[in-house]
Protein backbone atom coordinates (compact mmCIF):
# COMPACT_ATOMS: atom_id res chain seq x y z
CA UNK A 1 0.00 0.00 0.00
CA UNK A 2 1.12 3.44 -0.83
CA UNK A 3 2.24 5.70 1.98
CA UNK A 4 1.00 9.39 2.64
CA UNK A 5 3.25 11.84 1.28
CA UNK A 6 3.45 15.04 3.55
CA UNK A 7 3.08 18.05 1.60
CA UNK A 8 6.25 20.46 1.49
CA UNK A 9 5.65 24.23 1.89
CA UNK A 10 5.30 26.19 -1.47
CA UNK A 11 7.93 27.64 -2.19
CA UNK A 12 10.77 25.30 -0.61
CA UNK A 13 14.48 26.45 0.76
CA UNK A 14 16.41 28.81 -1.22
CA UNK A 15 19.52 26.68 -1.29
CA UNK A 16 18.35 24.16 -2.74
CA UNK A 17 17.70 26.04 -6.16
CA UNK A 18 21.75 27.25 -5.48
CA UNK A 19 22.63 23.89 -5.94
CA UNK A 20 20.74 23.31 -8.90
CA UNK A 21 21.82 26.36 -9.96
CA UNK A 22 25.45 25.85 -9.50
CA UNK A 23 25.57 22.52 -11.32
CA UNK A 24 23.96 24.32 -14.12
CA UNK A 25 25.68 27.33 -14.67
CA UNK A 26 29.35 26.09 -13.23
CA UNK A 27 29.21 22.38 -13.63
CA UNK A 28 27.52 22.14 -17.05
CA UNK A 29 27.41 25.01 -19.13
CA UNK A 30 23.99 25.57 -19.48
CA UNK A 31 21.64 27.73 -22.04
CA UNK A 32 18.07 28.75 -20.41
CA UNK A 33 15.55 29.83 -22.88
CA UNK A 34 12.04 31.35 -21.97
CA UNK A 35 11.77 31.82 -18.25
CA UNK A 36 9.48 34.78 -18.64
CA UNK A 37 6.56 32.25 -19.36
CA UNK A 38 6.55 30.89 -15.63
CA UNK A 39 4.21 32.63 -13.73
CA UNK A 40 5.69 34.96 -10.94
CA UNK A 41 3.73 34.18 -8.28
CA UNK A 42 0.39 31.55 -8.23
CA UNK A 43 -0.02 28.33 -8.84
CA UNK A 44 2.10 26.28 -11.62
CA UNK A 45 2.73 22.96 -13.11
CA UNK A 46 7.02 21.96 -14.99
CA UNK A 47 5.96 19.38 -17.17
CA UNK A 48 9.43 18.49 -18.74
CA UNK A 49 10.92 15.21 -20.78
CA UNK A 50 13.37 13.06 -19.37
CA UNK A 51 16.31 11.88 -20.42
CA UNK A 52 18.61 11.20 -17.75
CA UNK A 53 19.53 11.39 -14.29
CA UNK A 54 20.43 14.70 -13.76
CA UNK A 55 17.21 16.37 -15.52
CA UNK A 56 15.30 17.16 -12.16
CA UNK A 57 18.01 19.31 -10.29
CA UNK A 58 18.64 21.25 -13.57
CA UNK A 59 15.03 22.19 -13.76
CA UNK A 60 15.03 23.04 -10.33
CA UNK A 61 18.11 25.31 -10.31
CA UNK A 62 17.31 27.12 -13.64
CA UNK A 63 12.83 27.43 -13.07
CA UNK A 64 13.32 31.42 -11.71
CA UNK A 65 10.99 30.53 -8.52
CA UNK A 66 10.99 27.65 -5.79
CA UNK A 67 9.88 24.07 -7.38
CA UNK A 68 8.95 20.76 -5.32
CA UNK A 69 10.10 18.14 -8.30
CA UNK A 70 8.13 14.33 -8.18
CA UNK A 71 11.03 12.18 -7.61
CA UNK A 72 11.12 8.62 -7.98
CA UNK A 73 10.81 6.82 -4.56
CA UNK A 74 13.98 4.89 -4.42
CA UNK A 75 16.28 8.12 -5.03
CA UNK A 76 15.22 8.76 -1.16
CA UNK A 77 17.65 6.68 0.75
CA UNK A 78 21.14 7.61 1.83
CA UNK A 79 22.67 11.20 1.79
CA UNK A 80 20.49 12.17 -1.58
CA UNK A 81 17.86 10.91 0.47
CA UNK A 82 18.76 13.47 3.14
CA UNK A 83 19.21 15.89 0.65
CA UNK A 84 16.31 15.71 -1.31
CA UNK A 85 13.46 15.77 1.94
CA UNK A 86 15.54 18.67 2.57
CA UNK A 87 14.68 20.48 -0.45
CA UNK A 88 11.09 19.69 -0.43
CA UNK A 89 11.06 16.84 -3.33
CA UNK A 90 8.33 14.89 -3.58
CA UNK A 91 8.95 11.01 -3.43
CA UNK A 92 6.96 8.88 -5.76
CA UNK A 93 6.17 5.32 -5.74
CA UNK A 94 5.70 4.32 -8.98
CA UNK A 95 3.80 1.12 -8.52
CA UNK A 96 0.94 3.86 -7.61
CA UNK A 97 1.38 7.64 -7.80
CA UNK A 98 -1.20 8.78 -5.84
CA UNK A 99 -0.21 9.92 -2.51
CA UNK A 100 2.78 11.91 -4.47
CA UNK A 101 -0.23 13.47 -6.58
CA UNK A 102 -1.73 14.85 -3.32
CA UNK A 103 0.70 16.09 -1.80
CA UNK A 104 1.42 17.86 -5.30
CA UNK A 105 -2.10 19.07 -5.49
CA UNK A 106 -1.53 20.63 -1.91
CA UNK A 107 1.43 22.45 -2.79
CA UNK A 108 -0.35 24.06 -6.05
CA UNK A 109 -3.64 24.89 -4.30
CA UNK A 110 -1.11 27.24 -1.71
CA UNK A 111 0.37 28.88 -4.94
CA UNK A 112 3.23 26.61 -4.90
CA UNK A 113 5.74 25.46 -8.26
CA UNK A 114 5.37 21.46 -8.31
CA UNK A 115 8.05 19.97 -11.38
CA UNK A 116 6.84 16.55 -13.01
CA UNK A 117 8.39 14.25 -15.53
CA UNK A 118 5.07 12.63 -17.25
CA UNK A 119 7.12 10.26 -19.22
CA UNK A 120 7.35 8.78 -15.78
CA UNK A 121 10.65 7.00 -16.48
CA UNK A 122 13.99 8.32 -17.73
CA UNK A 123 14.61 7.32 -21.77
CA UNK A 124 14.25 9.02 -25.15
CA UNK A 125 13.12 12.02 -24.01
CA UNK A 126 10.50 12.80 -26.72
CA UNK A 127 7.45 12.99 -24.68
CA UNK A 128 5.56 10.62 -27.01
CA UNK A 129 4.55 8.84 -23.66
CA UNK A 130 3.31 11.16 -21.20
CA UNK A 131 1.31 9.80 -18.48
CA UNK A 132 -2.14 11.05 -16.82
CA UNK A 133 -0.26 12.47 -13.30
CA UNK A 134 0.67 16.00 -14.89
CA UNK A 135 -3.05 15.82 -16.10
CA UNK A 136 -4.78 15.18 -13.19
CA UNK A 137 -3.06 18.14 -11.59
CA UNK A 138 -3.91 20.49 -14.21
CA UNK A 139 -7.19 19.32 -14.00
CA UNK A 140 -7.65 19.43 -9.88
CA UNK A 141 -5.84 22.61 -9.55
CA UNK A 142 -6.44 24.53 -12.65
CA UNK A 143 -2.78 25.67 -12.36
CA UNK A 144 -1.25 26.27 -16.31
CA UNK A 145 1.06 23.83 -17.20
CA UNK A 146 4.50 24.99 -18.30
CA UNK A 147 6.63 22.33 -21.32
CA UNK A 148 10.23 22.38 -20.64
CA UNK A 149 12.34 20.74 -23.08
CA UNK A 150 15.58 19.43 -21.83
CA UNK A 151 18.32 18.48 -24.32
CA UNK A 152 21.51 17.34 -24.04
CA UNK A 153 21.77 15.64 -20.30
CA UNK A 154 21.40 11.60 -21.98
CA UNK A 155 23.11 11.25 -25.79
CA UNK A 156 22.70 8.36 -27.41
CA UNK A 157 24.33 5.18 -26.33
CA UNK A 158 24.60 6.80 -23.10
CA UNK A 159 22.37 4.63 -20.05
CA UNK A 160 19.67 6.64 -18.00
CA UNK A 161 21.68 6.81 -15.21
CA UNK A 162 24.53 8.62 -17.24
CA UNK A 163 26.33 11.90 -15.33
CA UNK A 164 27.46 14.03 -18.25
CA UNK A 165 31.18 15.43 -18.32
CA UNK A 166 32.17 18.73 -17.02
CA UNK A 167 31.28 21.92 -19.00
CA UNK A 168 28.73 19.95 -21.09
CA UNK A 169 26.41 21.94 -23.11
CA UNK A 170 22.63 21.22 -22.11
CA UNK A 171 19.89 23.60 -23.38
CA UNK A 172 16.78 24.27 -21.15
CA UNK A 173 14.22 25.56 -23.04
CA UNK A 174 10.36 26.76 -21.20
CA UNK A 175 7.08 27.29 -23.59
CA UNK A 176 4.07 29.25 -23.21
CA UNK A 177 1.58 28.00 -20.74
CA UNK A 178 -1.47 26.04 -21.53
CA UNK A 179 -4.43 25.68 -19.19
CA UNK A 180 -6.39 23.10 -19.47
CA UNK A 181 -10.41 23.51 -19.84
CA UNK A 182 -12.43 20.67 -18.55
CA UNK A 183 -15.22 20.01 -21.09
CA UNK A 184 -18.72 21.20 -20.80
CA UNK A 185 -20.73 17.88 -18.51
CA UNK A 186 -17.01 15.94 -18.70
CA UNK A 187 -16.73 13.35 -15.79
CA UNK A 188 -13.38 13.36 -13.82
CA UNK A 189 -12.32 10.83 -15.64
CA UNK A 190 -13.13 11.91 -19.62
CA UNK A 191 -11.95 15.58 -18.52
CA UNK A 192 -8.15 14.05 -17.02
CA UNK A 193 -8.38 11.77 -20.79
CA UNK A 194 -8.74 15.01 -22.38
CA UNK A 195 -6.00 16.98 -20.88
CA UNK A 196 -3.51 14.19 -21.02
CA UNK A 197 -4.11 14.23 -24.91
CA UNK A 198 -3.00 17.69 -24.90
CA UNK A 199 -0.63 17.98 -22.54
CA UNK A 200 1.75 14.93 -24.14
CA UNK A 201 1.36 16.98 -27.73
CA UNK A 202 1.89 20.43 -26.29
CA UNK A 203 4.83 18.84 -24.44
CA UNK A 204 6.23 16.51 -27.42
CA UNK A 205 5.79 19.13 -30.02
CA UNK A 206 7.78 21.70 -27.74
CA UNK A 207 10.31 19.25 -27.59
CA UNK A 208 10.75 18.13 -31.14
CA UNK A 209 10.36 22.14 -32.56
CA UNK A 210 13.37 22.81 -29.87
CA UNK A 211 15.65 20.10 -30.41
CA UNK A 212 15.45 20.68 -34.65
CA UNK A 213 15.72 24.67 -34.09
CA UNK A 214 18.80 24.64 -31.39
CA UNK A 215 20.52 20.71 -33.13
CA UNK A 216 20.20 19.34 -29.74
CA UNK A 217 19.37 15.34 -30.80
CA UNK A 218 17.40 13.25 -28.50
CA UNK A 219 19.14 9.71 -27.94
CA UNK A 220 17.97 7.31 -30.69
CA UNK A 221 18.14 4.49 -28.20
CA UNK A 222 15.45 3.81 -25.42
CA UNK A 223 17.59 2.47 -22.53
CA UNK A 224 14.34 2.31 -19.61
CA UNK A 225 14.81 -0.02 -16.60
CA UNK A 226 11.78 -2.00 -15.89
CA UNK A 227 9.27 0.02 -13.59
CA UNK A 228 7.50 -3.31 -12.78
CA UNK A 229 4.16 -3.44 -11.16
CA UNK A 230 1.30 -0.80 -12.35
CA UNK A 231 1.93 2.17 -14.74
CA UNK A 232 2.09 5.05 -12.58
CA UNK A 233 0.49 8.11 -13.03
CA UNK A 234 3.85 10.43 -12.98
Amino acid sequence: MSRPVAAPGPAGPRWSRWVGRFLARVVWDTRVVGSEHVPATGPVILAANHLGVIDGPLVHGVVPRGTHILVKEEMFHGPVGLVLRAAGQIPVDRTGGRPALAAALAVLRRGGAVGIFPEGNRGRGDASTARAGVAWLAVNSGAPVVPVAVLGTRRTGESVGHVPGFRRRLHVELGPPVVVERPAGASGRAAVAHATDVLRAALSAHVQAVSARTGFALPDDVDRPPTGGREPLA
